[in-house]
């Protein structure tokens, strides 16, 4: 097992940054998520030095993780924003991001969510239909506003990934049909109330080879000199979606990084005679994925008829993922010890049988011991509920040993609160 450089055995104690995850658990409680900082920072400036020859926006995606800290230090470091909600945008707002670098994602936008980010200056809308581009339309006329678009376009290609975060193929609810794209151009350029910029293209998420990302950027390179070519017109900017995979698994190598990405997509772009344009990119789990570790502890050890579980305190509705999508989270104790191996499925105390956190765990733990449950950075605090009345779980950073409280563990009286208030009435 090959831990990430920012977390790493001290002794018989796991550590994050330097810091033991033992003693952030006694200090602010279970279940506990803990980021690190530098490994967020590292993320981060390694899309940046793969496009230093390059024009480029790095434009993070809020939904993988939307906590306001994390979005200061993303912005900090130089990133746009791609956002999905006007929620996400007031997220922003809140922590003085300029709507200007905001990218607007989403195949549901409501009227009320352009109208607010219109007056906002958004950057941008990814337009993925032509009853979305009228209602658009019909909006900024009626504010006296230009709104400028991109319109995502469906190459059908399928991104050999889990089909519920597959996004790219004629099947999906999402984008355009690439078939029927130039007609939609051709109409929004006439638009007196839209500006067309560029061309979006987001295929899936959690993707680990390269042949995927390749096929989509042939078939938009030949789609934009199609538009180009038809409309008379230039498009400014190439958005190419997010959506490079990362390691679960805690030393199985992942195929690609941002530098092998970027080496192989922007030279078929270049081959196509569009250098000239400005490439977005809207990644989100490949940033803050690796950077969290979920702290739980182990409530009781049961020994079924076929079957050994550890359950712990913290449950589907904390990390999703893998009653979402089946998927794998490495589970290890937060210190080594010498207490007898067994096999467990990690379980958690919600009433559902799809409330587990790994199957078939080899582990050393006893009941009060405590477990880490790495990459839980994106989709986990960002999707997380108050199913069976649970309060969400503190969250902190991290960095050179330094510790932020970056969110208070919820109380009940917190989710009580807006009910009470209409009993109250």
């Amino acid at each position: 097992m090959n831990l990430p450089a920012h977390l790493q055995f001290l002794g018989d104690q796991l550590t994050l940054e330097g810091v033991s995850l033992d003693s952030l658990a006694k200090t602010y409680g279970t279940p506990l998520m803990v980021y690190s900082h530098t490994s967020i920072q590292q993320a981060i400036h390694e899309y940046q030095q793969a496009f230093t020859r390059h024009k480029m926006r790095l434009c993070y995606a809020v939904k993988a993780n939307s906590n306001l800290s994390i979005l200061k230090l993303c912005q900090g470091l130089g990133c746009g924003f791609d956002i999905v909600s006007i929620g996400e945008l007031k997220r922003l707002q809140a922590i003085g991001v300029s709507a200007q670098t905001v990218v607007f994602s989403g195949v549901g936008k409501t009227a009320l969510e352009m109208r607010e980010a219109l007056k906002a200056g958004i950057g941008c809308f990814n337009v993925e239909s032509e009853a979305e581009l009228l209602v658009l339309q019909s909006i900024a006329q009626e504010l006296g506003l230009v709104a400028k678009i991109s319109l995502r376009v469906n190459p059908d290609i399928d991104a050999q990934t889990h089909p519920y975060i597959s996004t790219g193929l004629k099947n999906n609810k999402f984008g355009i049909a690439h078939t029927l794209a130039i007609d939609l151009y051709l109409k929004a350029f006439a638009m007196p109330y839209i500006q067309v910029m560029g061309i979006d293209c987001h295929i899936g998420s959690q993707i680990t080879e390269l042949a995927p990302f390749m096929s989509a950027a042939h078939t938009l390179s030949k789609l934009i000199l199609q538009i180009e070519k038809e409309s008379g017109q230039s498009l400014q900017h190439i958005d190419f979606g997010g959506g490079l995979g990362i390691d679960y698994y805690a030393g199985t190598a992942v195929d690609i990084n941002p530098t092998e990405l970027f080496s192989a997509v922007l030279p078929i772009f270049q081959d196509y005679g569009l250098t000239d344009k400005t490439f977005f990119i809207e990644p989100g789990r490949s940033i803050v994925a690796n950077s969290g570790v979920c702290v739980t502890q182990v409530l009781y050890l049961k020994e079924a008829e076929e079957k050994n579980f550890c359950i712990v305190d913290v449950a589907m509705n904390d990390l999703p993922r893998p009653a979402m999508y089946q998927a794998y989270h490495h589970i290890l104790a937060t210190r080594k010890s010498l207490w007898p191996a067994k096999t467990y499925d990690v379980v958690g105390p919600v009433c559902e049988s799809g409330d587990w956190l790994g199957r078939d765990r080899h582990l050393n733990v006893q009941p009060q011991n405590l477990l880490a449950i790495l990459s839980t950075g994106a989709y986990c605090s960002s999707m997380a509920s108050n199913y069976n009345t649970r309060p969400r779980m503190a969250e902190v950073m991290v960095h050179q040993s330094q510790v932020q409280l970056i969110r208070h563990r919820e109380s009940l009286d917190d989710i009580l609160r807006p009910e009470l208030a209409c009993l109250a009435q």
